[in-house]
Order: structure tokens, then sequence, then C-alpha cells
């Protein structure tokens, strides 16, 4: 990147769709992301929210500082001073969303699943290319500073040949059986459960790091099948209701998966929404012929290394963040001072922002959402039959390792 002159930041206009959790986490990562960046020379400002609860639009408004706020997502679509959108709205509403949004000429960061199933994806994938439109996805455990690491060990050959991957997302937040039924655990609304929502962060890791996955056999399964029902906009999925009406959970607590990598290697791939103690326990086990690393998010400034297969240094060596790592040195002075969940999304905000500005393109995009999602649904596919399933390949997905000059 080429270093700007203060003052001289080109201002985007951001549209937000829902001012949930993540609508403000996203609002904040746009907030801070001049002072983070400012060799970028963007700056965004904040033009317009959009939520279906009036509540949520005047906080938008209000305490985020959006200039203008609607309940109607069309509204923020149709703003001439809206240049690019962050889509946080819950996972049934981002095909239609997306697609919306390709077709207004919007580059759009979405969370993820961009779809319910692959074939939605792909649909606003085919969307997006058609209107040549930027995108990012919030695949933000990707750009953690210790992954940026492994991914470059793997890359120039520190590890030798990756031969086998053990890679987990247990989170804890539905492990209460009194957890409210939110959209999270309805079918039509979220699509898959564990798979759809945790899986796929674990398979965007570990094809980002290693190499896209190839084939895979898995089950699922549902620990509480039912729960109590949470009005829809009302709290959190990790809102507790006591003495509530029940409802069924139609999709699944629990995955677990045997994939192929592209590259020739195999591994193991779990998520759970329901285990007791790791409470954001995402992370990776690699291992080549000449040494292996591993990664937990819980712990997310600590990589651990082996490297060679002899000599006096047996074993792991913890390596601390510091600035070799990624984008660490934007955030912190020195080794040892610890990033956190929200400066991901700041790194996330300028990957896409510089994409849009065509300053570098290093940014998750919605073609790699698509080869998660066909992932995803082999699993599925793999699950209800008992068989293997052969995952096809998509091409554009930003997987694998190169280094980056």
């Amino acid at each position: 990147m080429t270093p700007t002159t203060p003052g001289a930041a080109r201002e985007i206009g951001v549209g937000l769709i829902s001012v949930g959790w993540m609508g403000k986490l996203h609002s904040r990562a746009y907030q801070v992301l001049p002072s983070v960046y400012p060799e970028l020379g963007l700056k965004p400002r904040l033009v317009h929210a959009a939520d279906t609860a009036q509540d949520r639009a005047d906080y938008a408004r209000d305490v985020l500082g959006y200039e203008r706020a609607s309940t109607d997502y069309r509204a923020v679509l149709d703003d001439p001073d809206v240049e690019v959108l962050s889509i946080c709205a819950p996972n049934i509403l981002h095909h239609e969303i997306g697609i919306a949004a390709a077709k207004a000429g919007k580059p759009f960061w979405i969370e993820k699943p961009v779809g319910r199933s692959a074939e939605e994806t792909a649909e606003v994938a085919a969307a997006a290319r058609a209107a040549g439109v930027a995108t990012s996805i919030g695949y933000n455990y990707r750009h953690a500073p210790a992954v940026e690491r492994a991914r470059q060990l793997i890359a120039e050959g520190g590890l030798g040949r990756v031969t086998n991957v053990r890679a987990t997302f247990f989170s804890g937040y539905a492990s209460e059986p009194k957890g409210a039924l939110s959209w999270r655990f309805k079918r039509d609304l979220a699509g898959h459960g564990a798979l759809g929502d945790l899986m796929s962060h674990v398979v965007d890791l570990v094809s980002y790091v290693v190499s896209p996955i190839s084939e895979v056999s898995a089950l699922t399964s549902t620990v509480y099948t039912e729960r109590p029902l949470l009005p829809m906009g009302s709290g959190t999925h990790f809102a507790v209701i006591e003495d509530g009406e029940m409802a069924e959970v139609e999709n699944d607590d629990y995955t677990a998966a045997l994939v192929r990598f592209a590259d020739g290697a195999v591994g193991t791939l779990e998520a759970s929404r329901v285990i007791v103690g790791p409470q954001c326990g995402i992370g990776f086990e690699i291992y080549g012929t000449d040494g292996s690393v591993t990664w937990n998010f819980e712990r997310m400034n600590e990589l651990r290394v082996a490297l060679g297969r002899s000599g006096p240094d047996q074993g792991y060596t913890t390596v601390l963040g510091n600035g070799h790592m990624g984008d660490y040195a934007s955030f912190q002075p020195g080794p040892g001072n610890s990033m956190g969940y929200d400066d991901l999304k700041v790194i996330e905000a300028k990957k896409f922002l510089a994409a849009v500005a065509d300053i570098e393109h290093h940014n998750s995009t919605i073609e790699d959402a698509h080869a998660v999602a066909e992932v995803i649904a082999a699993a599925a596919a793999s699950a209800e039959s008992g068989s293997w399933q052969r995952v096809p390949a998509i091409p554009g997905a930003n997987f694998g390792h190169p280094v980056r000059s």
C-alpha cells in the first residue's frame, strides 16, 4: 500500500442492515479503521442503518452515529450516499439481501453463512459476479495474526508436507437446556445448526491455512430436542427462559467429519454448540513431516510451534503475538500485548474496504463462502447417506497458502 497524506482520506459511505450484536461490531470496526490503518487513506462514514425493530434503528442513529435510520433495508439500498453495505441480518435474509445488494451495485460485507444452502450461496455469488461488486465474508478467525503465521509457515515449507489436521469449534452458547429457541434452532430460518453456524468457520479456517477440502464423511446429532420459545428480535441466542413454552429444535447440535484435502492431507473436524467447558474453542492442530503448529482462539495470541524431528529442542515452543504475524503490528507496539475478537473485525473491515478501493485484494470473498457451503452441503449429504461425498471445486476461492509478496 502507498501511504497517503494526512487529511486526504477518501470517504466511503456505509450502510448497515440489522443492528444486533454483529451490526454494532461492524460499525465499531468502521469507526476504528482510520486510526488503525491511516495508510489506507480511507474514512468510513456511517450513513444509513436499518432494522425491523424501531428501537434498534433509533440506536443506530442516536448511539452508533448513523446519519439516517429506517425499518426497511430497501431504504438503505436505495440511498445514493451508501457506497458499501454490511449485512448482519439473520440467516434467512442473507440470500434475499445479498442478491438485492448486488443488483443495486453495492459492494457488501456479509456475515456467514451467506445462504442456508449451497444453492442459495451460489445464487448470491452469481449475482455478485454479474454485478462486478467486491464482497467480503465474516470469517473473522482467519485474520488472527497467529493463524496468518501458521499459513505462512506452511507456505514456506516450514512443516514439510502437511499430513493430517485436527480442527474444532466447541462453543457452549447452547449448553443450557433452557436456552432460548431463537432463529438459530429453526431449519427454515437458519438452515443447519452447528454444521452451518460453527463448522463453516472450521472449514474456512483449515481451507485457508492448508488447502481446499475435496471429500468428506460426516455425522450429526441433536442433544436437546426441545427449547423454550424466544420472540424474534428480543434477546440473543444466549438468552435463558424459565418455564417457557417449548418447541422443537429443528437442526443439529453437534457434527463431526473426516475430510480429505486437495493437497493430499487428511483430517478430522468437529463442531458443537452444546458442549460444557469450551466457550469459543475454535482451533486447529496441523501436522507435517517436519513439524507442527497448534492454535486455539481462547488463547488467540499464542501459537505453539514444533519444528524439526531431532536436536535438543523437541516439543512445542509457545510463540507470543508479535509484529511478524499478520496485522499484529497495526494494533500493538510489541510482542505479548494481546489482541481481541473485535480487532479481527477491524482487520476484516480493512480488507473489505481495501478491495472496494482496489488497493489490495486479501479479503475473503463470495467464492470462499460458496466453497465452504459446498463442503457443508457434502457433509449434510454424508450424514444422511452414511457415505463419503465429493466436494466440487469452486474457482476463485482464496484457499491454500500462497506466499504473499
